[in-house]
């Protein structure tokens, strides 16, 4: 699947990756663990106060903890992003807009 992810830093700064990922349930379920393991490793934090951790939460979290100057000076990091969104969500475009913490797609 073609896609098109777009990862929003703020009002000046942001992304945009096109991507070549092809959509199943075994790469689907490859890229949510992508996520947990990136998540865990870059020693993101929960956003709720509950605790509670959702996919949407953790793709966020890697988005913010990589950072704009990483995802821009590192392409092969900010494709395999790009492409583990597309496949996690298994949605052909992909925002994360982080100063609205949402995803919309």
């Amino acid at each position: 699947m073609q896609g098109h992810v777009i990862v929003i830093f703020d009002a000046h700064r942001s992304l945009e990756l096109s991507v070549d990922a092809p959509v199943d349930p075994e790469r689907a379920r490859a890229a949510r663990e992508w996520f947990e393991t990136t998540w865990e490793s870059l020693g993101c934090e929960p956003l709720r106060v509950s605790g509670k951790v959702l996919l949407l939460d953790k793709i966020l979290g890697v988005a913010d903890a990589l950072g704009h100057a990483r995802l821009a000076s590192q392409p092969e990091l900010a494709q395999e992003f790009a492409g583990h969104a597309i496949q996690a969500l298994e949605k052909p475009r992909v925002t994360v807009d982080l100063p609205g913490l949402s995803i919309v797609y």
